[in-house]
This record gives C-alpha cells, structure tokens and sequence, in this order.
C-alpha cells in the first residue's frame, strides 16, 4: 500500500478549502484517508496552512509520498527542510544541535519573509484608499467648480437686470 500525502477537497464552489491528508494511493480524492494531516486555505491573501507538524514529518520519514502541491505546502512550512536535515544526521553528515540550529535560522528567515509581505499587502491597501479618496475629492472638487460656473453665468444676467432697475428710478 503506497501512502500519499494529498489535499482533499472541502468548500462551496468558488471557495476551495483544502484538508491535508495521508492516504492510501488507490482511494479516491475525497474518500477514505489514513489520518488527517492539516489544512490549507488558498482564499486568503497568504495562504492559510495549518499542520499537525511532527505527524506529517514521521509520515515522510516512514516512505509517503507528497503530490507536487503538497510538496509546496510542505516545503513551504519547512517540513521537507526538517526532513532533508534529518536524512542528512542518518547520514553522519550533521548533528542534532547542528540541524537544530540551522532549522531555527531558516525559519526565522521565513517568518520574516512572510509578515514583509504582510506589511506590504496591508501598507498597499491603504495607499489604495487613499488614492482613491484623492481620486474622489479632485472629481468632486471639479463638478463642484463646473456647477459654480453654471450658476455664475445664470446668476449673471439676473444681477445686471436688477442693478439697472434701482438705476432707472433713481433717474426718473
């Protein structure tokens, strides 16, 4: 039996929510699974990800196998970081405290990669707005100029007939 790590999908039509699962190869995609790993949220700006960490590496280390999306998410997580350092301490390459230590550097550098991209999302949805209220008030700024023209011309006319009525009394 040939263990998977694999999505199965959840969610309304157009809001895809994803569970993140080992299975046996042979089932269906939304059918029976061995145990439930995680779960993965596309709709959100990140992803969303959410796994059961120590799980879902004792299944890599024990021979499943990660369809190419699930390779992303994990890769992304740093499950298969931890699990190539591991293969590398069976090895005799590295040590404990060494895989310890460089595991801890990059996800470090991965939590700092992510909330820049965070504070670039939200610093560009704000710039957004307030291009837009700019946007707004210079075209409201314009019909309110465009109307004050108008009443300015009809006003116009309506002024001189009045002033030239006191003026005409005044001389007869």
């Amino acid at each position: 039996m040939a263990v998977k790590i694999r999505l199965q999908r959840h969610g309304k039509k157009d809001a895809a929510f994803f569970h993140v699962v080992a299975a046996d190869g042979r089932a269906p995609r939304d059918g029976a699974f061995i145990e439930k790993l995680g779960t993965y949220n596309p709709n959100t700006n990140p992803a969303t990800i959410d796994l059961n960490f120590e799980n879902t590496l004792k299944w890599l280390q024990n021979g499943a196998v990660p369809t190419d999306t699930c390779k992303a998410i994990l890769s992304y997580k740093g499950i298969m970081m931890k699990k190539h350092l591991l293969d590398g301490v069976k090895k005799g390459a590295l040590t404990e405290a060494q895989v310890e230590e460089r595991f801890a550097k990059w996800l470090d550098q991965k939590a700092s990669k992510i909330n820049s991209k965070k504070d670039n999302l939200s610093s560009d949805a704000k710039k957004a707005i307030a291009d837009k209220f700019k946007a707004e008030t210079a075209s409201k700024e314009a019909r309110s100029a465009k109307i004050a023209a108008k009443t300015a011309v009809t006003e116009a006319p309506v002024e001189d007939t009045t002033a030239e009525t006191p003026a005409e009394n005044t001389e007869a």
